[in-house]
């Protein structure tokens, strides 16, 4: 069995930056994702998100290409929220294109709580630029 230690920090937009990741569907939308990306044989490590964006640390294997993991769960989370948590609006959609990261062994506490900590970071306006670009 292979050895791997590959992790990403991943930032992707809602569709032209709107407020689509509602408190209504936040819990559920990220819950998804976890699910979704564990069947992929990907672990998240981290996950956090505003109404516009979401950042997610995951270890991928090297048996999947970064951008296929992104493309995969970025179109599964979507037509999730629409035929499941918001059926007949067909409203939710990713923007096109992310942010991807790797992210050594020693820097994974600090993205950890950099990812966990979104809202406070949004809010507090303690943001790292070039990870919030989107």
């Amino acid at each position: 069995m292979p050895y791997w230690r590959l992790h990403y920090h991943l930032v992707w937009s809602a569709k032209n930056g709107l407020p689509l990741i509602t408190q209504s569907i936040e819990k559920d939308l990220m819950g998804y994702i976890a699910g979704k990306s564990d069947f992929l044989g990907c672990q998240i490590q981290a996950m956090g998100c505003v109404e516009n964006h979401i950042h997610l640390l995951v270890s991928i294997p090297p048996t999947i290409a970064v951008a296929d993991y992104i493309s995969k769960i970025k179109g599964a989370s979507s037509h999730h929220v629409n035929h499941q948590l918001l059926p007949g609006r067909n409203s939710f959609r990713w923007q096109e294109g992310y942010g991807a990261f790797s992210v050594s062994q020693k820097q994974l506490k600090n993205v950890i709580e950099y990812v966990v900590n979104q809202k406070e970071h949004h809010r507090r306006r303690t943001l790292i630029p070039d990870l919030e670009r989107q």
